[in-house]
């Protein structure tokens, strides 16, 4: 009997199990999905998992910062290689390096926190109707996909992880040139192990989802035009409380600038109940290939 297609969050919760092959040096695989390179948020969340186990389990990682300098090779396993930076008596510093066929895709660093009390302040969670209130996967097939490019449809129609409710398609459907600012709600399609390594791994894979796309609203043009070449440059991430994953959560981002054939976009992630979980940075390629 052929054998059933794993769940992807299933794939996703066993591409984060790296296997340690000595100390402070893991391997992790890809999932077999098609693609051409490898999905950034899946090196970030891998790199981060590498570098948390090699932390006293009480401190829990609080900042990334990371490059992606090659694209990844589904096909191949990545070696992840931590160094201790600094293990003080309430931070700790870590630096992996992503190695693939002998070179370097991917750097991070991370710091991580012994948890302490301090003054709280947190801005507001922007407006938004409810994710129940939006199309789902099925409504948005029947509403947007019919007509849509085949590479467009392939890619909302392939099981992921994680399901996306934009609030709005506007930029998908148009080439009118719109805010470059996007709300869209966001949640795991299975179970999160309660495990502060794994949800913090998953957090980051998400946080690279959607953002960079923001950068082209302001143009009229999509992530899905074919005379764009876009890719992540960096991605940085802090994390501003714990967060159990067993909800929708609110990612809203925005672009202040596009330039030099780059594109910044901000990002931050909000519970339900309104609580400001996580902000993102990234920078990320955006280079028009029909005026070279």
């Amino acid at each position: 009997m052929p054998h059933s297609p794993v769940p992807a969050m299933q794939q996703l919760l066993t591409i984060l199990d790296l296997e340690a092959l000595e100390q402070d040096l893991f391997r992790g695989t890809s999932p077999q999905v098609g693609w051409q390179r490898v999905f950034g948020g899946q090196v970030i969340g891998q790199a981060l998992v590498a570098a948390q186990r090699t932390v006293a389990a009480d401190r829990p990682v609080h900042s990334l910062h990371a490059y992606f300098m090659r694209p990844g090779d589904p096909a191949a396993p990545i070696i992840y290689e931590v160094d201790r930076i600094r293990d003080g008596l309430s931070f700790a510093t870590r630096s992996v390096v992503a190695i693939q066929h002998g070179k370097a895709i991917f750097s991070l660093s991370a710091s991580f926190q012994k948890e302490e009390e301090g003054m709280e302040y947190q801005a507001a969670i922007p407006q938004a109707p409810a994710p129940e209130d939006l199309p789902d996967r099925e409504q948005m097939r029947e509403a947007f996909l019919a007509g849509a490019p085949d590479h467009v449809r392939s890619y909302w129609e392939r099981e992921r992880p994680i399901e996306v409710r934009p609030l709005s398609l506007d930029h998908y459907l148009s080439d009118r040139k719109l805010a470059a600012e996007q709300k869209v709600w966001v949640r795991t399609t299975a179970p999160v192990p309660d495990d502060r390594i794994i949800q913090a791994a998953i957090l980051a894979y998400l946080s690279d989802m959607t953002l960079l796309d923001t950068a082209l609203f302001a143009h009229g043009r999509s992530v899905f035009d074919r005379t764009l070449q876009v890719a992540s440059l960096d991605h940085a991430m802090w994390f501003h409380r714990p967060c159990k994953l067993d909800d929708w959560l609110l990612y809203s981002m925005d672009s202040p600038n596009t330039n030099g054939a780059r594109g910044f976009t901000r990002g931050s992630l909000y519970q339900r109940d309104g609580t400001l979980i996580a902000s993102v940075a990234q920078e990320g390629l955006i280079r028009d290939r029909s005026k070279a």
